[in-house]
C-alpha cells in the first residue's frame, strides 16, 4: 500500500514523453529506486532521436544529473510505445501534452488509469551550461517530488 494515499500500489507503471531522452527516464529511474521491484516501471516516446552513430540516446545532461543523485540511466535505450515488450499497465503517467493523447488510444478499453503531469522541457533552456544543468536539476527534482508524493516516501 502506498503509505500516502491508503491505495495499494500499482503492479506496472510507465512514463511516456515525447522522445524517451529526459524526462520519461528520468521518471522511471525515480520510480525504479523508490520502489525497487515491488514495481514493473518502464518508459517511452512517442517518437525516437537518432544521434550521429544512428542510435537513439538519452541526453547527455539528463545521464549527468541522474548521476549525481546515484542513478545510472547510461543503460536506457529510448523507444516508442510501439516498442513496448507489453502494454498492460495499471497506471500510465504522460508527461506531455502529445504522450497524453497516445496513452488514452493505448488504454481505450482496458482498466489502467491515464494521469497527466505536465513536466517543462529542460532541452528547451538556452543559457549557460551550468543554467541548463540547473533546468534538468529542477525537472529531476519536481519529478522525484512527484513521484514520492504518489507512490509514497
Amino acid at each position: 500500500m502506498s503509505p500516502k494515499s491508503g491505495v495499494r500500489l500499482p503492479d506496472a507503471v510507465l512514463f511516456a514523453c515525447n522522445l524517451n531522452r529526459v524526462r520519461s527516464p528520468m521518471a522511471c529511474a525515480l520510480l525504479r529506486r523508490l520502489m525497487g521491484d515491488r514495481i514493473f516501471v518502464d518508459s517511452c516516446g512517442l517518437k525516437t532521436l537518432e544521434t550521429g552513430d544512428g542510435e537513439a540516446q538519452v541526453d547527455p545532461m539528463a545521464l549527468e544529473v541522474m548521476r549525481e543523485i546515484g542513478c545510472d540511466l547510461s543503460a536506457h535505450r529510448p523507444k516508442t510505445f510501439d516498442d513496448l515488450d507489453d502494454d498492460s499497465f495499471d497506471v500510465v503517467i504522460s508527461l506531455t501534452t502529445e504522450a497524453q493523447h497516445r496513452a488514452v488510444e493505448m488504454a481505450r478499453g482496458r482498466a489502467a488509469d491515464i494521469e497527466y503531469w505536465p513536466i517543462m522541457d529542460p532541452t528547451l533552456f538556452e543559457g549557460s551550461r551550468e543554467s541548463r544543468l540547473q533546468a534538468f536539476r529542477d525537472v529531476r527534482d519536481a519529478l522525484a517530488a512527484r513521484i514520492a508524493e504518489r507512490f509514497g516516501p
